[in-house]
């Protein structure tokens, strides 16, 4: 049986990402203050998923533009995890998150 390899992460955004309406439109209960984050997964090391987003290589349009930093002590307690498991936390640190009142965007 393969190793776990897989990793939840999550990404903090720069505030500016509210000025896009996509972004705003889908965290409609955003507190104001609160952090917005990028939840994603990757069979990669969460750093260089980072460096990858950051690079533009199959990157995501908000982490490209607004990423700032990797918030390990949000998702480090979970990974690794085999494939199945990290897709489903995945959404289950999103969900958690947007309860929290942060704005969220997930892959």
């Amino acid at each position: 049986m393969p190793r776990p390899h897989h990793h939840v992460y999550v990404i903090e955004l720069s505030p500016d990402v509210l000025y896009e309406a996509r972004f705003k439109r889908s965290n409609p209960d955003y507190l104001p203050g609160r952090p917005c984050v990028y939840v994603g997964m990757t069979g990669l090391n969460p750093d260089l998923r980072f460096d990858k987003h950051k690079a533009g290589i199959q990157s995501n349009k908000f982490v490209f533009t607004y990423g700032l930093r990797l918030l390990p002590h949000l998702y480090k307690i979970y990974n690794p995890m085999p494939y199945h498991a990290a897709r489903d936390m995945e959404v289950e640190v999103a969900i958690g998150l947007r309860e929290a009142g942060y704005g969220v965007w997930q892959a």
